[in-house]
């Protein structure tokens, strides 16, 4: 499993444009992935529940990869708020 943090550099923060292009990039997975702002715990291939976050700009988010693709998805979540 890995662990890491990022910081939304969206200036709107992660609206719908950026959310949908967030799920775009997990969707591909077959790992589970977690993304957390303050307590509340998401799946980032739900436009839904990314949205919910109500994500700021330079808000941080936890994220959590678990499964075969980690290390490859964990690189291009990173590379997606980059």
């Amino acid at each position: 499993m890995i662990h890491f943090t990022v910081k939304v550099p969206f200036k709107e923060g992660l609206h719908a444009r950026p959310a949908a292009e967030l799920v775009n990039v997990c969707k591909t997975s077959v790992s589970d992935i977690t993304l957390a702002k303050d307590e509340f715990e998401i799946n980032p291939k739900s436009i839904l529940g990314i949205l919910t976050l109500a994500a700021g700009h330079g808000n941080e988010l936890k994220v959590a990869v678990n499964g075969e693709d980690e290390e490859l998805m964990a690189q291009k979540i990173k590379e997606f708020f980059a």
